[in-house]
C-alpha cells in the first residue's frame, strides 16, 4: 500500500535534508578552514564532557546517532589525535569506556568560537528567531 502524501509534504521533506546537508556542510568546511577536525570529532568530545567525562562506547553511538561500527572508527581517529583514551571497564573486561582527555577538552573549547559563528552564519542569522522557535517546536514533534 503506498500512502498517499502531498506537495507540501514531500517538499518539506526535500527541503528538511536538503537544508541540514548543506548547513552541516558549511560548518565542516568553516572548521575544517580554520584547522579543526570534522564535526564529529566535536560532538563526540561534547558528549563526553556532558557526560562526565567518560562513556562506552555504546553511549556514544546513543547519544551522538552515530552508527556503532562508525563510532570504533572515530574514537581510533580520536585516540591516536591523543584527543580521548580508552581503558577497560571495570565491569566488563571485554567493554572498554573512552575517556576524554585535557587535549581533547581544550580542543573542543578552542573549535566553539568556530562553530558557533558558523551556526550563526549559515542557520541563524537566515531563519531568525521566530522561524528557529517555530523550527524547533515542528522538529521536536519527529523526536517525541
Amino acid at each position: 500500500m503506498t500512502a498517499e502524501l502531498s506537495d507540501s509534504t514531500i517538499t518539506a521533506w526535500a527541503r528538511l535534508v536538503h537544508a541540514s546537508q548543506s548547513v552541516i556542510g558549511a560548518i565542516e568546511a568553516d572548521l575544517k578552514k580554520d584547522g579543526y577536525p570534522p564535526l564529529d570529532w566535536y560532538d563526540v568530545l561534547l558528549e563526553l564532557e556532558r557526560a562526565g567525562g567518560e562513556l562506552r562506547p555504546r553511549e556514544i553511538s546513543k547519544n551522538t546517532l552515530f552508527a556503532r561500527y562508525s563510532v570504533t572508527r572515530l574514537v581510533d581517529r580520536m585516540e591516536k589525535a591523543e584527543l580521548v583514551a580508552r581503558t577497560t571497564c571495570p565491569d566488563d573486561a571485554r567493554g572498554a569506556i573512552v575517556q576524554i582527555t585535557d587535549k581533547g577538552c581544550k580542543l573542543r573549547r578552542d573549535m566553539w568560537p568556530t562553530y558557533a559563528a558558523s551556526i550563526k552564519r549559515h542557520f541563524a542569522d537566515r531563519i531568525g528567531k521566530d522561524d528557529a522557535g517555530a523550527l524547533a517546536r515542528s522538529l521536536g514533534k519527529l523526536l517525541d
